[in-house]
């Protein structure tokens, strides 16, 4: 059954839900979260999940969610996954900690896009299924709003390291969200008279103790300057030690960097810079947008004035010829799966194995005994080989690899130099691209 891989889209915001809570361990498995997912499919309306994932996958159905349980129990935990075949997309999960660990219900939902939730019936569906399961399971602390933000504000541990998160759960208010739930604890810590009177959307006290916090009524719109003063003032309201200007400036920082930006890339590296940029997280992409913009890529030094080649030293240069078609052929072994373009040798190809090998950060990757060895030889004859074909160029051979030229117009490249500095880092592979060197010779050509 093929569902939608939520994390192989193009990345993109997405309302993220995290919800910890308890359960009766007493009761039977599949009574105690019947109310789980009768709520679920009340409210789950135009993204419920369609796909239970146990150890297999099933069409999804409540007998269905009890058997992926039954299958994926161990000792001490249990879970499932629950997916879509249609959009909006959705990755959800249900785990379950049993004696002898602290017992804990952990429900996680990630629904892309957040645009889905830009309508006010969405959005208030969703509040009250949050609130329902609140009232049904003993909560600790929930909170859903744009993943993107979630991302920049440091959730899930909002600025802590990992340890220092784990000791204090959540102690006290680190970040307002869209939704907020607020466990009898955490009331009792800030003051249920203060909690009460904060500025929101909607503030509610749970028959359990808890209460419900919603900033604004659509989620979609967090980052508009309306909402997010409502969100300045409960997260101001509810932290008093906290500077409300502060506070008010840190998220306009954030909105900031979620901005649209438009990208203007350099044309030579543009269709480079595009696929680089699509592999950043959502979060990412905008501020990743404005750095490119603002970079150039550095003017290739791997070249002399044709006047000043180096002569061929080679006694054999049908034989050293040969040896760099050879190379080449190395490289298309070594790709050709990935990347099916490089068959072709032209200047799109070189786009393409450039982004391959950024993707694969693969100067980090391998080792670098290999990379001199192997991948440096490889490229460098693929980069000359591209060259020739294209270009009209001509190999000048010489005993050292490094000294071979291909002369194009009035000057000679040095292509097994190239390879050399783009094999250094990952940054290297953009700085010294095949793909600008390849431009820059042929602006040259004539």
């Amino acid at each position: 059954m093929k569902v939608l891989e939520f994390y192989g889209m193009k990345p993109e915001d997405s309302l993220l839900l995290e919800f910890k809570g308890g359960f009766d361990p007493q009761a039977a498995l599949d009574r105690e979260l019947e109310p789980f997912l009768q709520v679920l499919e009340e409210y789950g309306d135009g993204w419920m999940p369609d796909v239970v994932n146990g150890k297999r996958r099933r069409k999804y159905a409540r007998a269905a969610v009890w058997k992926a349980l039954e299958e994926r129990r161990d000792e001490n935990s249990t879970g499932l996954g629950l997916y879509r075949t249609k959009w909006p997309a959705i990755d959800m999960s249900l785990s379950l900690w049993l004696p002898p660990l602290p017992l804990r219900l952990r429900i996680s939902i990630n629904v892309k896009p957040l645009t889905f939730f830009a309508e006010v019936e969405h959005c208030r569906q969703f509040v009250e299924m949050v609130r329902a399961w609140a009232c049904r399971y003993p909560v600790t602390h929930a909170w859903a709003h744009s993943s993107d933000d979630a991302a920049l504000a440091g959730a899930p541990r909002f600025g802590r390291d990992q340890q220092t998160s784990i000791r204090d759960g959540f102690d006290k208010i680190y970040e307002v969200c869209w939704l907020n739930v607020f466990g009898p604890k955490l009331v009792e810590a800030v003051g249920l008279e203060r909690m009460l009177s904060t500025p929101a959307h909607r503030v509610e006290e749970l028959p359990n103790g808890a209460i419900l916090l919603v900033t604004w009524p659509t989620v979609a719109d967090f980052a508009s300057k309306e909402a997010r003063l409502a969100q300045a003032r409960a997260h101001a309201h509810l932290r008093p030690d906290l500077d409300f200007d502060t506070v008010m400036r840190t998220l306009h920082e954030r909105s900031a960097m979620l901005a649209p930006v438009e990208p203007r890339f350099h044309p030579d590296m543009a269709p480079l810079l595009s696929q680089v940029v699509e592999r950043a997280a959502s979060y990412e992409r905008q501020r990743r947008i404005a750095e490119f913009n603002a970079w150039r890529p550095p003017e290739p030094e791997e070249w002399r004035p044709a006047a000043s080649a180096l002569p061929p030293d080679v006694d054999n240069p049908e034989g050293a010829l040969e040896q760099y078609s050879l190379y080449a052929e190395h490289l298309v072994a070594l790709l050709h799966s990935e990347v099916p373009s490089v068959f072709k040798a032209t200047p799109e190809s070189l786009t393409d194995a450039d982004f391959y090998f950024w993707r694969e950060e693969f100067p980090k990757s391998r080792l670098r005994e290999a990379i001199d060895e192997h991948a440096v030889p490889a490229i460098g004859a693929y980069l000359g080989e591209v060259l020739v074909r294209n270009l009209g160029g001509k190999w000048i051979p010489r005993q050292k690899l490094e000294e071979a030229q291909v002369l194009v117009g009035n000057r000679v490249w040095l292509p097994f130099v190239r390879a050399r500095n783009y094999m250094q880092s990952r940054q290297s592979l953009l700085d010294y691209s095949l793909t600008y060197l390849y431009r820059t010779a042929e602006r040259h050509q004539g």
